[in-house]
């Protein structure tokens, strides 16, 4: 990891790195973060030859070498110190509420517009609409491009940023031209390396956060690091985790879930962990427990479909969504259990969780 002296380096500058390192079969990566830029490498960072010549540059304070297979999403890492924002909210810092349909329905707007309200009303931070769907069936509805205006009116109404999923490149840049605020990677696609990298560079300068979901099938937490990595190492380290239930299913619950893994993330990684109990437990009598339960673990926000009407949604919405009333409860009782989770996150050996 390059650590330049300045915010920002000029472009001969950049390329006198890419040309030294280039003499090592390395390249460079650059990082964009809020107020400053760094350069990951890529290769072998290990060559003491390339180090001394770096660091011999008026304008580079350091080179850090991190030997993990998670070079930029380590907790040793620089990004360690990198924040996250969306919402008016940082995250780590600040309690982050993620609320809305599970997919929206073109035919219907006015109930996405409604919901945006009020969720809004109960505190939500970042609306979730999907205009997309992947099902397990191809004669399911797969959702419609048409939805994003949907989407787009009801920021404009009320302000809240938009947080839609995406599957494949011709979606993201559809969403990315739209302005979405937080675009998802479900857990059909959290191994999808191609997707993954092409999110890096296309979101990497727009500040976009990236809410990436676990993979369905017991990933282990060094996979589910390893998928933000190739994220961040494309452009964009504005990567959020979500655990989101795993298979075999647990009886009674759609999924198992995993909410319990959130302590072990904070230990591998500096990035925050936002744990969506929707899909989690997969009906909603039992989502504000399951949302309760990831908070206590130490999650830094809750991603929770919610609609207006639950009975007259599309995809998951009849059978897990909450309404908005509950929601409201949910979030004052989740804003009280997060004002105690600092107590314990000291508790980790965790450089990241505890500098936050």
């Amino acid at each position: 990891m390059i650590i330049p002296k300045k915010d920002l380096l000029n472009d001969a500058e950049v390329q006198e790195l890419t040309d030294i390192v280039g003499e090592f079969d390395c390249t460079i990566t650059p990082i964009i973060g809020a107020t400053r830029t760094i350069f990951a490498i890529r290769g072998d960072e290990r060559h003491e030859l390339m180090i001394n010549r770096i660091e011999g540059l008026p304008y580079i304070d350091r080179v850090d070498t991190i030997q993990s297979p998670h070079k930029l999403m380590d907790v040793q890492s620089e990004l360690a110190r990198h924040e996250i924002s969306i919402g008016g909210r940082v995250l780590g810092r600040d309690l982050l509420i993620v609320a809305g349909h599970c997919t929206v329905d073109p035919k219907n707007p006015q109930l996405f517009i409604e919901t945006a309200h009020a969720v809004k009303e109960a505190g939500a931070h970042v609306l979730r609409g999907g205009v997309w769907k992947p099902r397990t069936s191809p004669h399911s509805y797969q959702g419609d491009a048409k939805g994003v205006e949907v989407i787009l009116r009801a920021h404009e109404e009320t302000g809240l940023p938009i947080n839609t999923e995406v599957m494949d490149e011709e979606q993201l840049r559809i969403a990315v031209e739209a302005g979405a605020h937080m675009i998802q990677v479900g857990a059909r696609n959290a191994l999808n390396y191609a997707l993954l990298k092409k999110i890096g560079e296309l979101t990497g300068a727009k500040g976009t956060v990236i809410l990436l979901k676990r993979g369905m099938h017991m990933g282990p937490v060094n996979e589910f690091v390893s998928a933000a990595e190739y994220i961040v190492s494309a452009g964009n380290p504005n990567v959020v985790l979500c655990p989101r239930g795993t298979v075999p299913g647990l009886d009674g619950y759609r999924n198992h879930p995993d909410e319990s893994i959130t302590p072990l993330l904070k230990q591998h990684t500096w990035a925050p962990v936002v744990v969506d109990p929707s899909h989690s437990v997969g009906k909603a009598e039992y989502v504000p427990h399951a949302a309760l339960a990831a908070i206590a673990y130490g999650a830094d926000g809750l991603c929770i479909e919610t609609h207006c009407q639950p009975r007259k949604g599309i995809g998951d919405d009849p059978k897990q969504a909450i309404t908005p009333d509950v929601l409201g409860d949910l979030i004052r009782d989740a804003s009280t259990i997060f004002e105690l989770k600092n107590k314990y996150q000291s508790y980790l050996p965790n450089p990241a969780a505890a500098s936050r």
